[in-house]
C-alpha cells in the first residue's frame, strides 16, 4: 500500500486557467540512499494560439489520456525541464513523432541510454517557434540546472523541482513525513529540497538572478511538479521559497 495519497483523479486533464491544464500522474519512486522514495507527479499542458499543445514534464500515456489530449489539440512541443524530468518524453515522442522534444541543460547526458532523439536544447530564451507565449528562466546549478516558464497570456509560472511542496496530511507513513520535513519540502513551507538548494547555492549569483526575474514577472499562479501547487498569492510564495537566494 502506498504512503502517498495521490491527487485523484490521475491521468486526467484538469483545467487551471484559459488554455492551461494539468494532469496529475501516478506515484513514482526516486532512488536515494539505497531507498526508493515515493513522489507524486504532475505535468502541465498549454494550448497555443494555433491549437497546438506545449507539454511540460510529461507523465505516462494511457489510452484514455491520449483521447483527452488529442481532443484538446495536437502535441507540438515536449519539454524535459531538468535532468530528472525526461523519463516519459520518449513515450510521447513515439506516440506523437511530429512533436519537437526540448532538453534542459544536462538532460541529454542523463537520458542518453534511454532516449537520444531530442530536437533542441533549452537555454535562457524561449524558442521563437513558441510564438512569444512564454518567458523562460534558466536557473543554473552545479550539477542540476532547471528551466522554468511563465505562460504570458495566463500569468502561470511553471516550475519543476525548484519548489516541492508535499502535504504531510497526504502522507500515511510517519518516516516519510519526517523525511519530507527534514528535506525542507513540506507544505506550507515547500521550497527546493536541500540537495538541490546546495547545488543552486554553488551558482548563487546566476540562480538568484533568475529567481528575481520570476518575482519581477509577478505571476498569477504557480504550478509545481510535486505536491500542492499555488492557485493564489504566487509572489508571496516565491518570496518565501526563494528567501535564501534573493
Amino acid at each position: 500500500m502506498s504512503c502517498l495519497q495521490l491527487y485523484e483523479p490521475i491521468n486526467t486533464l484538469k483545467p487551471v486557467a484559459d488554455d492551461v491544464f494539468i494532469v496529475d500522474g501516478p506515484e513514482i519512486r526516486m532512488a536515494a540512499l539505497g531507498f526508493g522514495f515515493p513522489f507524486t507527479t504532475r505535468m502541465t499542458l498549454i494550448r497555443m494560439a494555433d491549437g497546438g499543445l506545449w507539454v511540460h514534464s510529461p507523465t505516462p500515456l494511457t489510452e484514455p489520456l491520449i483521447e483527452q489530449v488529442t481532443a484538446l489539440g495536437e502535441p507540438r512541443f515536449l519539454i524535459a525541464p531538468n535532468r530528472l524530468h525526461y523519463w516519459w518524453v520518449s513515450h510521447w515522442k513515439a506516440r506523437f513523432p511530429q512533436a519537437r522534444a526540448y532538453a534542459a541543460p544536462g538532460v541529454r547526458q542523463s537520458a542518453k541510454r534511454r532516449f537520444t532523439a531530442f530536437d533542441a536544447d533549452l537555454g535562457a530564451e524561449a524558442p521563437a517557434e513558441w510564438g512569444g507565449a512564454f518567458t523562460q528562466f534558466l536557473v543554473p546549478g552545479a550539477w542540476l540546472s532547471e528551466v522554468d516558464f511563465l505562460h504570458r497570456p495566463s500569468g502561470t509560472l511553471i516550475l519543476t523541482d525548484l519548489i516541492e511542496n508535499f502535504e504531510p496530511a497526504r502522507i500515511a507513513c510517519r518516516p516519510l513525513r519526517l523525511l519530507v520535513r527534514l528535506g525542507g519540502v513540506a507544505d506550507p513551507d515547500g521550497k527546493a529540497p536541500h540537495d538541490l538548494a546546495i547545488n543552486l547555492l554553488l551558482r548563487r549569483k546566476e540562480a538568484g538572478a533568475a529567481m528575481r526575474a520570476m518575482l519581477a514577472a509577478d505571476p498569477a499562479r504557480i504550478i509545481l511538479a510535486h505536491g500542492r501547487w499555488y492557485e493564489r498569492n504566487a509572489a508571496g510564495e516565491l518570496r518565501r521559497a526563494f528567501r535564501c537566494f534573493v
